[in-house]
């Protein structure tokens, strides 16, 4: 389940722009503390701190922009230089040992940027909004994925995509890939998205038709699990900016993106 920034942000936002998430109502020169608790990191304070992580601006179309300089931009650029370097070796050992290699990559916040949503519904989530947005089919891309699909399917790896976008937003998100670049595999063979009206066989323990009882981890690990077991294919590495993208197994390494705008747990 998607938490809105209050509820759930303020760990991993402090984490990343280097502030310290308790103690922040402690006394300095000239101030008194109003209590002894530890008070939380300032919400006001925090969305700055974001702000500064990803440089964001306004474009000349009034859409919110990650900086290409930013601290946001190299920390993906470091990532995507070691992952390169990874997917160069472990796809050579894999078809050594005569495994089939693959890559799995989340997309929103891994492949396709939200902060635009994010910014102006004040990092909360609302289902209406969020599909509005989605359907637009006009996010920039996270600095540097697309070049890493596009990197992988260069090295025979094969591309695989694992989304919690539903299958209603099927369309948008392949035309929205396909915009900025990451135009690999956007099949329904490769791509998997939530059908919770018709899940498929291989998440029976947690969804029949009709009745969607998965948690984030167990719907992408279950397709983890199909795209090893039941594809064929050894799963090399895995992107994702949550946690629960990469948690449960059936990936040889995983990647976290940096994503301090919310939590999916």
């Amino acid at each position: 389940m998607r938490k809105s920034l209050r509820a759930a942000a303020i760990a991993a936002a402090c984490v990343v722009a280097g502030s310290a998430l308790y103690g922040a109502g402690a006394a300095t020169a000239g101030q008194s503390a109003a209590n002894s608790t530890q008070e939380p990191y300032n919400i006001g304070l925090l969305v700055k701190d974001i702000d500064t992580y990803y440089g964001t601006a306004l474009d000349g179309n009034g859409v919110y922009q990650a900086s290409a300089d930013s601290p946001y931009a190299q920390d993906l650029a470091g990532l995507d230089r070691q992952a390169k370097r990874y997917i160069d070796r472990a796809a050579h050992t894999a078809r050594q040992q005569g495994d089939k290699p693959a890559v799995v990559f989340d997309v929103d916040d891994t492949l396709l940027l939200s902060l635009d949503y994010e910014k102006r519904y004040n990092y909360t989530f609302n289902a209406t909004t969020w599909n509005d947005y989605v359907n637009r089919a006009d996010r920039p891309a996270v600095f540097g994925s697309p070049e890493l699909v596009r990197y992988a399917e260069s090295q025979g790896v094969e591309v695989f995509y694992n989304s919690g976008l539903s299958e209603s937003q099927r369309a948008a998100a392949v035309e929205n890939l396909k915009k900025v670049g990451a135009d690999v595999n956007l099949d329904a063979g490769h791509m998997f998205l939530k059908d919770k009206a018709n899940p498929p066989a291989y998440l029976s323990a947690c969804a029949t038709p009709g009745t969607w009882t998965c948690t984030t981890v167990q719907y992408k690990s279950g397709t983890r699990k199909h795209i090893e077991q039941d594809l064929g294919y050894d799963i090399i590495a895995n992107f994702g900016d949550q946690y629960s993208d990469l948690d449960g197994g059936y990936a040889d390494r995983t990647y976290k993106l940096p994503n301090p705008t919310y939590f999916v747990g």
